[in-house]
């Protein structure tokens, strides 16, 4: 099976053809996509693709890039969205100190909401992570201290110590078309050392289109460029990882009925 597990269909690029991204996706063979949000005030959107589609699932949650268009979120908040029809998870939520598009002060306190929320639902938190290696490995620890939750370290691209840290608290890690960059050696090496049993992958789409469609929109038909550089990277079989992937997914997202 094959299975998406990061989707923003709901992005303005997809307006024009995103009933034919999704045709795509199922003649390519994808059996499932997990729709993320990126803000709360945009959740309704989200979740309406959801549930047009049985094939689709979604989280709620607030990207860190948004994280200042409502510095006072609550994890009741969102525990009372996710308590909707489909949603399989919180996020997409963390920390990005590369564009600082939000102050990090609110950006990590309104991942601490997002944290507490995935907590009291169980639903696996859905992790952005850019530049602040020390700061997230700092929350997490310190969080998981106050009550276990499910975490995925969603398209990671930081460093081996944090990668370290998380799968100390039994986070899943999910790789994405930048694996298949020339340039992404770092990010390669890292992906080595994930565990074997808790690997996912995404394309992110409409960013970070794969080798060989690098430069194009990325979709979830292209699933497969990724699966084969993880099986290259990972010293698999292209059913190896079709297997190890799929099986890792539904035991980090447990709310998704299993075909």
């Amino acid at each position: 099976m094959l299975i998406d597990s990061h989707v923003n269909l709901h992005a303005a690029q997809f307006d024009e053809d995103r009933d034919e991204v999704i045709a795509r996706a199922r003649e390519a063979g994808i059996r499932l996509m997990v729709e993320i949000s990126d803000k709360v005030s945009s959740f309704d959107q989200t979740h309406a693709l959801a549930m047009a589609h049985d094939d689709m699932w979604c989280t709620v949650g607030t990207h860190p890039h948004e994280a200042k268009e409502n510095p006072a979120l609550t994890a009741a908040e969102l525990v009372e969205l996710a308590g909707r029809p489909k949603v399989v998870g919180i996020g997409e939520c963390g920390l990005d100190f590369h564009y600082d598009l939000s102050p990090r002060e609110v950006q990590a306190q309104v991942f601490r909401a997002h944290v507490a929320a995935a907590r009291e639902t169980g639903l696996p938190l859905v992790v952005h992570t850019r530049e602040a290696d020390d700061v997230m490995a700092e929350i997490l620890e310190e969080e998981y201290a106050k009550g276990a939750f499910k975490l995925l370290m969603h398209c990671y691209t930081s460093g081996p110590l944090l990668a370290k840290k998380a799968a100390q608290l039994g986070a899943w890690f999910s790789v994405s078309g930048i694996a298949t960059f020339k340039a992404a050696d770092g990010v390669r090496h890292v992906i080595r050392h994930f565990p074997a049993d808790r690997i996912i992958v995404e394309t992110d789409c409409p960013y970070l289109a794969p080798v060989p469609m690098r430069g194009r929109k990325n979709e979830p038909a292209y699933i497969p460029f990724i699966l084969d550089k993880l099986a290259e990277i990972r010293g698999w079989s292209r059913e190896e990882a079709e297997q190890r992937t799929e099986d890792a997914f539904f035991n980090l997202f447990d709310r998704i009925p299993r075909p």
